[in-house]
């Protein structure tokens, strides 16, 4: 196997997903949950770990390619890639190369997961498009026909909706994020995953429709994110599920940026 293998870390507020790739293909990935209070010791072991049970050898990833809405774990990951492999990590954030010309007021303040999936759907589906990532935020990214990111939606995501939902009504049960046997619940357990269910369903469908409206274009619908199977088997708009997505991104940007590095030299 080749010895310059390449380690892609999407860190998010509730999960870190993890891929190692050999060229472009996927060797095996992983996904953790994100915790603050994790010493830099047990993210270590816990990486080890997981590369042995994948037959992956450390000393062969020679790139590190790094997604994060969290910055303690982001130095965290940067330390213990660093013990671990001879890589030194690129950080997607200002200054990194995408190829994609974002329309933002300040595009500092776009997320890095939402610029690496909107790369990686740019390159693998073209055209228009609407990538739908369903995390702890649920985030709609619009790219047009000229491959522009135009800027997109924040909504809260499902998990968190249904635990300020439990939270805060003291009678209602904390329930399974399910496809309930009908619209209208017979019991409060099956009420309220309708709502979050079908409601979901029927908030994604509407904003997308507000999106071609404004735009005037026709884009392919990408869902991606822990939720994406789920919500997209009642859909009417989404098009495709790709849940690697942001890792696929964050492969395509290393590999434009250690480009523009040796054009450089």
């Amino acid at each position: 196997m080749a010895a310059d293998k390449l380690l892609a870390i999407d860190i998010g507020n509730t999960h870190t997903v993890l891929g190692v790739y050999d060229g472009d293909a996927l060797m095996g990935h992983w996904r953790l949950a994100s915790v603050p209070g994790r010493t830099a010791d047990e993210l270590e072991v816990l990486l080890r770990g997981l590369f042995n049970v994948k037959g992956v050898d450390p000393d062969e990833i020679a790139n590190v390619s790094i997604a994060s809405v969290v910055p303690p774990l982001t130095s965290m990951f940067v330390d213990v890639v660093g013990k671990i492999t001879a890589a030194k990590p690129l950080v997607v954030g200002p200054g990194i190369k995408t190829g994609l010309p974002i329309q933002y007021d300040d595009p500092r303040e776009v997320g890095a997961d939402r610029i690496v999936n909107a790369v990686a759907a740019r390159s693998k589906y073209g055209g228009a498009l609407i990538v739908v990532d369903f995390g702890t935020a649920t985030t709609f990214d619009c790219i047009d026909e000229k491959g522009v990111y135009l800027g997109g939606i924040i909504a809260p995501g499902i998990a968190v909706s249904m635990d300020a939902l439990f939270s805060r009504a003291s009678k209602l049960p904390k329930v399974a994020l399910e496809k309930p046997p009908r619209v209208i619940g017979r019991n409060t357990v099956h009420a309220m995953q309708s709502g979050t269910y079908f409601g979901y369903s029927a908030m994604v469908d509407g904003l997308i429709e507000k999106i071609i409206e404004e735009t005037g274009e026709e884009p392919t619908v990408i869902a991606t994110g822990g939720a994406a199977g789920l919500i997209s088997a009642e859909s009417r708009k989404i098009d495709r599920v790709d849940e690697l997505l942001t890792l696929e991104g964050l492969r395509i940007i290393y590999g434009m940026n250690q480009a523009v590095d040796k054009d450089r030299q």
